[in-house]
């Protein structure tokens, strides 16, 4: 299952591709739009639309996975953010994909384990689910990455390809969260 996460933000919006067959994720891409100096707001909405919407048509993903708002340190900065969701949401929309949302927390309970994480323990653990020698750069871009491999943990269905319920010796059934995950008995020679 290919999935595209967005990390929304009029400033630098992140995005981040990753791949898994239901037990390795692998990274395809990350990144971070951003509009240049002296831009008008307008244009900032515009360059993240046709940025994501290009993106998209690309890597053509299964699903897009976008953070939800939950928290601004103003009316104004709140009002920004949901524009530049909004724009994230219609590029997605407009490619033809379903659309799903998180929350902070559930995000940083699926990729940490702890829903009150910190970005540097975010980071490190996007590091080691997608098996990378750094921590993706910028943060927005980590971030995206997070919101992407949440909903793969998260994901009801069976990723393509793969037969459901296949190694796992829960009788087929998809495992709730990581703690619920038991691994299929190794046959004894």
């Amino acid at each position: 299952m290919r999935v595209f996460g967005i990390d929304p933000g009029s400033e630098r919006t992140g995005y981040g591709c990753v791949d898994s067959d239901g037990r390795r994720h692998r990274l395809v891409l990350c990144g971070a739009v951003r509009a240049g100096a002296g831009v008008t707001f307008p244009e900032q909405l515009s360059i993240i639309y046709r940025e994501l919407s290009t993106l998209l048509a690309e890597h053509r993903p299964e699903c897009v996975a976008i953070e939800s708002i939950f928290y601004a340190a103003n009316a104004r900065s709140a009002l920004r953010l949901g524009h530049a969701r909004g724009v994230a949401i219609l590029a997605a929309v407009e490619s033809g994909v379903p659309v799903v949302e998180y929350t902070p927390a559930e995000i940083k309970r699926a990729v940490v384990g702890y829903g009150r994480a910190e970005k540097p323990q975010v980071g490190q653990m996007v590091k080691l689910l997608l098996g990378l020698d750094k921590v993706p750069t910028p943060h927005d871009a980590a971030d995206a990455l997070a919101v992407a491999i949440c909903h793969l943990h998260n994901h009801k269905g069976t990723p393509k390809g793969v037969p459901y319920g296949k190694g796992h010796s829960d009788g087929g059934k998809a495992a709730k969260s990581w703690r619920h995950y038991k691994p299929a008995a190794r046959a004894v020679r």
